[in-house]
């Protein structure tokens, strides 16, 4: 019997998630659309993520895939899945995928962004939703520092310790800072990103922010290949997937 494979885009609030990935004894945005689809169709299916985001990071466009047997038209799963997902994870646009598509093997880039709540009050409403960093940040030599990530670079110095990962070369296509009304947003789009990557690359910018580095540290970080070197690991609730490309 054929199969349907459907295309989802998803937006979720991970603050009450430990990441996409299905895991044992813990709550998951994969577990949360399983169990989604499962209601609608009576069927036990693998929803595949375009990225394993970490507990906490968020989603304005994470690409999934599932494959189907069931009548329910492409584009209805949207409305049928909303109707039984959690109020933190929605699904912006379901239909049916291309041939040969898959959400994970067939991405050629991602966009992340990065947000930073820079102002004395904390934020009641941007709580878990951006970082709140005190402290003036200097955006001028945060700029700086962005533009040195452009390229293709190793970015051993920008990886968490516990990645199985074949080479840490990677091509920076967008780096750069954007003040919002807001938030000061850190706009990142590459061709795979290491693990913590972009939280490492942020937690050093602001360090650059709070002038305790210079903007071309970067430059030797990036040579050094040292993750000693580098700075701090950026909290995971500023981070957003934004686009997966195709």
């Amino acid at each position: 019997m054929c199969f349907s494979r459907i295309k989802l885009i998803i937006e979720y609030l991970g603050t009450g998630y430990h990441g996409w990935q299905v895991q044992d004894n813990a709550q998951t945005v994969q577990a949360e659309m399983e169990k989604a689809v499962h209601r609608i169709t009576g069927e036990e299916v693998r929803v595949t993520g375009a990225g394993r985001t970490d507990a906490g990071v968020h989603a304005l466009g994470q690409v999934a895939h599932f494959d189907t047997h069931s009548k329910i038209p492409a584009e209805k799963f949207q409305d049928a899945l909303n109707a039984v997902l959690p109020a933190d994870v929605a699904v912006l646009s379901s239909g049916k995928a291309e041939s040969g598509f898959h959400a994970r093997f067939s991405s050629v880039s991602k966009t992340y962004e990065y947000r930073i709540l820079n102002q004395r009050p904390r934020s009641p409403v941007m709580e878990n939703r951006a970082w709140h960093i005190r402290d003036k940040l200097n955006i001028s030599k945060m700029c700086q520092a962005a533009d040195c990530f452009l390229g293709e670079h190793d970015f051993s110095a920008f990886c968490s310790s516990g990645s199985s990962v074949s080479t840490y070369e990677r091509s920076i296509y967008i780096s750069k800072w954007i003040e919002e009304r807001d938030c000061l947003v850190y706009r990142v789009k590459g061709n795979g990103f290491l693990y913590n990557m972009v939280r490492i690359m942020t937690g050093t910018m602001v360090e650059i922010g709070l002038e305790k580095r210079f903007p071309d540290s970067i430059l030797a970080l990036l040579d050094g290949k040292d993750r000693n070197q580098s700075g701090m690991t950026a909290p995971a609730h500023g981070l957003y997937l934004v686009t997966v490309h195709y």
